[in-house]
């Protein structure tokens, strides 16, 4: 191999190195305002830290297959056996539509359709001018992603869902009507753990 042909080889290879580096950042998008502090409390994932799904040492009462949120940090935790959990980057809902309590998963869906509540359509249409439609098929541009489990107390759906996002840079931020958010591979790894009638700790 000549001198220009060995250049050439590697201009070609950092080419490569650098759209699958850029790729992976992308993947990662977090809007998270350099991992600075929100101003709306807690604090956002810093994009260069967040690695997705670990298994963390996590102490509680609750029993294994429980879910807890923490909306500050950000994270949804799946109890296990031992004292550990899975922990995931989640987004919550902005200021003025946070929702904290304890319900059950009732319902799991795989790629579910989107029906936006009518005070979610009258509120876009009176504040952005957006009409959004009565339903919506499960697909990638669907808002709820690849999974969602849905959250019922004493029989009653409380209309707010643990859901996948066609939007990945929301994960780590505030800024849902309530929901909790995930990233699509994570919602479905949770998806496959997790049980009807599994208790949901939301604070």
């Amino acid at each position: 191999m000549d001198r220009r042909t060995f250049i050439s080889s590697l201009a070609a290879l950092a080419a490569t190195t650098t759209g699958a580096l850029a790729e992976s950042r992308t993947h990662f998008n977090f809007n998270n305002n350099g991992g600075r502090r929100s101003s709306t409390g807690g604090s956002f994932f810093s994009r260069a830290r967040y690695r997705g799904k670990q298994t963390v040492s996590y102490r509680t009462t609750e029993k294994p297959g429980t879910i807890i949120v923490s909306t500050r940090k950000r994270k949804l935790y799946f109890v296990l056996a031992d004292n550990k959990a899975i922990e995931y980057g989640v987004g919550v809902g902005r200021q003025g539509f946070t929702w904290t309590g304890a319900a059950r998963i009732a319902r799991k869906a795989e790629w579910p359709a989107w029906h936006p509540p009518k005070e979610m359509i009258e509120r876009e249409k009176k504040k952005y001018g957006r009409t959004l439609p009565a339903r919506m098929e499960g697909g990638p541009n669907n808002p709820l992603g690849a999974r969602a489990l849905y959250l019922f107390q004493g029989g009653r759906d409380t209309l707010y869902r643990i859901h996948g996002t066609n939007a990945p840079a929301s994960i780590g931020t505030a800024q849902s009507s309530g929901c909790i958010r995930m990233l699509n591979e994570e919602v479905i790894d949770l998806h496959k753990r997790v049980k009807i009638g599994a208790k949901v700790i939301v604070s």
